[in-house]
Protein backbone atom coordinates (compact mmCIF):
# COMPACT_ATOMS: atom_id res chain seq x y z
CA UNK A 1 0.00 0.00 0.00
CA UNK A 2 1.47 3.36 1.03
CA UNK A 3 3.94 4.63 3.56
CA UNK A 4 2.60 7.93 4.83
CA UNK A 5 4.47 10.85 6.39
CA UNK A 6 4.38 10.82 10.19
CA UNK A 7 3.48 14.12 11.83
CA UNK A 8 6.15 15.44 14.19
CA UNK A 9 5.64 17.39 17.40
CA UNK A 10 4.46 20.19 17.69
CA UNK A 11 2.11 19.45 14.76
CA UNK A 12 -1.43 20.47 15.87
CA UNK A 13 -2.92 17.08 14.83
CA UNK A 14 -0.97 15.46 17.69
CA UNK A 15 -2.82 17.57 20.27
CA UNK A 16 -6.29 16.86 18.84
CA UNK A 17 -8.69 14.44 20.47
CA UNK A 18 -9.80 12.18 17.64
CA UNK A 19 -13.34 11.35 16.51
CA UNK A 20 -15.21 8.08 17.03
CA UNK A 21 -15.36 5.80 13.99
CA UNK A 22 -18.99 5.09 13.09
CA UNK A 23 -18.53 2.54 10.32
CA UNK A 24 -15.89 0.28 8.86
CA UNK A 25 -15.68 0.65 5.10
CA UNK A 26 -13.10 0.24 2.33
CA UNK A 27 -11.61 3.67 3.04
CA UNK A 28 -11.03 2.74 6.69
CA UNK A 29 -9.54 -0.64 5.73
CA UNK A 30 -7.15 1.17 3.34
CA UNK A 31 -6.21 3.60 6.13
CA UNK A 32 -5.49 0.67 8.47
CA UNK A 33 -3.29 -1.07 5.89
CA UNK A 34 -1.39 2.17 5.25
CA UNK A 35 -0.96 2.72 9.00
CA UNK A 36 0.51 -0.77 9.43
CA UNK A 37 2.88 -0.27 6.48
CA UNK A 38 3.92 3.15 7.83
CA UNK A 39 4.46 1.82 11.37
CA UNK A 40 6.62 -1.07 10.15
CA UNK A 41 8.65 1.12 7.78
CA UNK A 42 9.38 3.69 10.51
CA UNK A 43 10.13 1.20 12.29
CA UNK A 44 7.82 1.36 15.27
CA UNK A 45 5.60 -0.83 17.45
CA UNK A 46 2.50 1.34 17.31
CA UNK A 47 0.85 4.15 15.38
CA UNK A 48 -2.25 6.26 15.93
CA UNK A 49 -4.25 7.75 13.07
CA UNK A 50 -3.61 11.34 14.14
CA UNK A 51 0.13 10.69 13.79
CA UNK A 52 -0.53 10.65 10.04
CA UNK A 53 -3.00 13.53 10.23
CA UNK A 54 -6.24 11.51 10.32
CA UNK A 55 -8.42 12.49 13.28
CA UNK A 56 -10.08 9.09 13.82
CA UNK A 57 -9.92 6.81 16.86
CA UNK A 58 -7.81 4.11 15.18
CA UNK A 59 -4.53 2.64 16.41
CA UNK A 60 -2.34 -0.22 15.30
CA UNK A 61 0.10 -2.05 17.58
CA UNK A 62 2.67 -4.72 16.77
CA UNK A 63 5.16 -5.59 19.50
CA UNK A 64 5.93 -9.03 18.04
CA UNK A 65 7.05 -9.11 14.40
CA UNK A 66 5.96 -12.75 14.15
CA UNK A 67 2.28 -11.86 14.48
CA UNK A 68 -0.18 -9.65 12.66
CA UNK A 69 -0.56 -6.11 13.90
CA UNK A 70 -3.46 -5.57 16.28
CA UNK A 71 -6.01 -3.05 15.02
CA UNK A 72 -8.02 -1.17 17.63
CA UNK A 73 -10.92 1.03 16.55
CA UNK A 74 -12.47 3.27 19.23
CA UNK A 75 -10.28 1.69 21.94
CA UNK A 76 -11.01 2.36 25.58
CA UNK A 77 -9.05 1.25 28.63
CA UNK A 78 -11.60 -0.01 31.16
CA UNK A 79 -9.16 -1.04 33.91
CA UNK A 80 -5.64 -0.12 34.96
CA UNK A 81 -3.56 -2.15 37.41
CA UNK A 82 -2.36 -0.22 40.44
CA UNK A 83 1.06 -1.74 39.82
CA UNK A 84 3.01 0.69 37.66
CA UNK A 85 6.40 0.85 36.04
CA UNK A 86 8.44 3.83 34.92
CA UNK A 87 10.36 3.18 31.74
CA UNK A 88 11.94 5.10 28.91
CA UNK A 89 9.68 5.70 25.90
CA UNK A 90 10.35 7.13 22.49
CA UNK A 91 7.81 8.15 19.90
CA UNK A 92 7.68 8.20 16.11
CA UNK A 93 6.26 11.75 16.36
CA UNK A 94 8.85 13.06 18.85
CA UNK A 95 12.13 12.67 16.96
CA UNK A 96 12.51 8.88 17.22
CA UNK A 97 15.91 7.52 18.25
CA UNK A 98 16.83 11.02 19.42
CA UNK A 99 14.46 11.89 22.24
CA UNK A 100 13.03 9.61 24.89
CA UNK A 101 11.58 10.30 28.33
CA UNK A 102 10.63 8.28 31.40
CA UNK A 103 6.90 7.56 31.50
CA UNK A 104 5.01 5.79 34.28
CA UNK A 105 2.41 3.31 32.99
CA UNK A 106 0.22 0.59 34.48
CA UNK A 107 1.75 -2.86 34.05
CA UNK A 108 -1.59 -4.39 33.09
CA UNK A 109 -4.73 -2.99 31.49
CA UNK A 110 -8.04 -4.21 30.12
CA UNK A 111 -9.06 -2.79 26.75
CA UNK A 112 -12.36 -2.74 24.86
CA UNK A 113 -12.36 -1.90 21.16
CA UNK A 114 -13.66 -2.92 17.76
CA UNK A 115 -11.37 -4.79 15.36
CA UNK A 116 -11.04 -4.26 11.60
CA UNK A 117 -13.84 -6.81 11.01
CA UNK A 118 -16.31 -4.81 13.10
CA UNK A 119 -16.20 -7.30 15.99
CA UNK A 120 -16.15 -6.17 19.61
CA UNK A 121 -12.98 -7.25 21.36
CA UNK A 122 -11.93 -7.14 24.99
CA UNK A 123 -8.53 -8.27 26.24
CA UNK A 124 -5.98 -7.89 28.99
CA UNK A 125 -2.57 -6.58 28.02
CA UNK A 126 0.61 -6.59 30.06
CA UNK A 127 4.25 -5.60 29.76
CA UNK A 128 5.44 -3.94 26.56
CA UNK A 129 2.10 -4.61 24.85
CA UNK A 130 0.21 -2.77 27.63
CA UNK A 131 2.71 0.11 27.45
CA UNK A 132 2.33 0.38 23.67
CA UNK A 133 -1.48 0.34 23.81
CA UNK A 134 -1.50 3.04 26.52
CA UNK A 135 0.94 5.12 24.45
CA UNK A 136 -1.23 4.91 21.31
CA UNK A 137 -4.48 5.61 23.18
CA UNK A 138 -2.75 8.67 24.62
CA UNK A 139 -2.17 9.81 21.03
CA UNK A 140 -5.83 9.56 20.03
CA UNK A 141 -6.65 11.52 23.18
CA UNK A 142 -4.29 14.32 22.11
CA UNK A 143 -1.37 13.48 24.41
CA UNK A 144 2.28 12.80 23.60
CA UNK A 145 5.01 11.34 25.81
CA UNK A 146 6.27 14.71 26.97
CA UNK A 147 2.80 15.34 28.45
CA UNK A 148 3.28 12.22 30.63
CA UNK A 149 6.68 12.91 32.15
CA UNK A 150 8.06 15.01 34.99
CA UNK A 151 8.40 18.78 34.64
CA UNK A 152 12.20 18.47 34.62
CA UNK A 153 12.22 15.77 31.91
CA UNK A 154 9.69 17.77 29.89
CA UNK A 155 11.94 20.86 30.06
CA UNK A 156 14.98 18.84 28.92
CA UNK A 157 13.02 17.11 26.12
CA UNK A 158 11.61 20.41 24.85
CA UNK A 159 15.11 21.92 24.81
CA UNK A 160 16.39 18.88 22.85
CA UNK A 161 13.42 19.15 20.45
CA UNK A 162 14.20 22.80 19.84
CA UNK A 163 17.81 21.90 19.05
CA UNK A 164 16.79 18.99 16.78
CA UNK A 165 14.44 21.30 14.86
CA UNK A 166 17.34 23.70 14.30
CA UNK A 167 15.79 26.46 16.37
CA UNK A 168 18.22 26.34 19.28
Amino acid sequence: MAILPIRVYPDPALKEKTRVVDSIDDDLRKLIKNMIDTMRAAPGIGLAANQIGVLKRVVVVDVDDDEDAMVLINPEITWYSEEREENEEGCLSVYPDKISVNVSRSLRIIVKAVNEHGEDVEFEAEGLFARAVQHEIDHINGKVIIDRTSAEERRIALRELTEQMGMG
